[in-house]
């Protein structure tokens, strides 16, 4: 039996701790990320390892193909979309926190569409949005809106809002419980003090009920953003980035996939890391400054 001190025996317990997610850490974040890297600088078709590097080219080939950059104007529906997701998350959480009757059931109604699969989500609002038998043109011409009834997936001008509006649907709820636990942290004796004091409502949610989640909605902004900056799953499955729906990543995924040209994918990959990076800098900066 080995005889190690107290400050050897602590030492080993940390490093033992430490090394295995240090080591995964390596392998599953930062050498693919060094990859990645590498790989932007090459011509690499993403079959076999011959590959060439060929420098800055496919940034600057990014940068000469406005069609590349265009697609983040889609990308800003999902953003809209997001913003109004998170009000009405805010709006349910406050009112499912409150002392209401089957609040459970409603939250969880609400908390539901997070959890479908994103394939079946889509498949149910294909059949929500036909033109013929969808369920929302017949019902908008069972109740006299026919002049109301669209081509909500063949008409480009309301394709992204339809497309947008799944994405806030399915994660509402998600956002909603995050509130709701970050309501729930906020002491009582604060809103009973406002009370006597002869405080509303409304001053309550504002001066107290804000204030204190400031951290959370700042979580909920960036997160609103990433999503917004990396929506793929939901127009991809819908309609592969058809009708003028193609997403930032949608085109990353094609460049890669589609057209073997794997070197440029990766080094529209870094572009977008980059682009997430400066908007959460700058939201951190103008948004949400940190109090001296």
């Amino acid at each position: 039996m080995f005889n190690f001190s107290y400050k050897t025996q602590r030492y080993l317990i940390l490093f033992g701790f430490l090394t295995i997610p240090v080591l995964l850490s390596l392998t599953f974040s930062y050498y693919p990320a060094i990859s990645l890297l590498y790989y932007s600088l090459t011509d690499w078709s993403g079959l076999g390892w011959d590959m060439n590097f060929i420098g800055l080219d496919n940034y600057k080939e990014i940068f000469t193909k406005p069609e590349v950059f265009g697609a983040l104007k889609n990308n800003l529906y999902y953003f809209i979309g997001g913003l109004v997701q998170v009000a009405l998350s805010l709006y349910f959480a406050v009112i499912l926190t409150g002392k209401l009757r089957g609040r459970n059931g409603f939250r969880a109604m609400l908390f539901i569409p997070y959890v479908l699969h994103s394939v079946a989500t889509v498949i149910m609002f294909k059949n929500l949005y036909h033109m013929e038998y969808g369920s929302l043109n017949v019902l908008l011409g069972s109740i006299g809106l026919e002049s109301w009834q669209q081509s909500w997936l063949g008409n480009k001008h309301l394709v992204n809002y339809s497309l947008a509006f799944i994405s806030m649907w399915k994660y509402m709820g998600l956002n909603m419980v995050i509130f709701i636990g970050a309501l729930q942290s906020i002491p009582s004796d604060l809103y009973e003090a406002a009370s006597i004091d002869g405080a509303n409502g409304r001053q309550k949610f504002r001066f107290i009920t804000l204030p204190s989640i400031r951290k959370v909605m700042e979580l909920m902004l960036i997160l609103t953003l990433t999503g917004a900056l990396e929506a793929f799953d939901i127009p991809y499955v819908m309609l592969l980035g058809a009708n003028d729906t193609s997403t930032f990543v949608i085109k990353t995924v094609d460049t890669a996939f589609k057209y073997q040209n794997f070197g440029l994918a990766s080094a529209m990959a870094v572009i977008l890391l980059i682009m997430v990076l400066i908007f959460i800098v700058i939201q951190r900066k103008l948004l949400f400054r940190e109090e001296r």
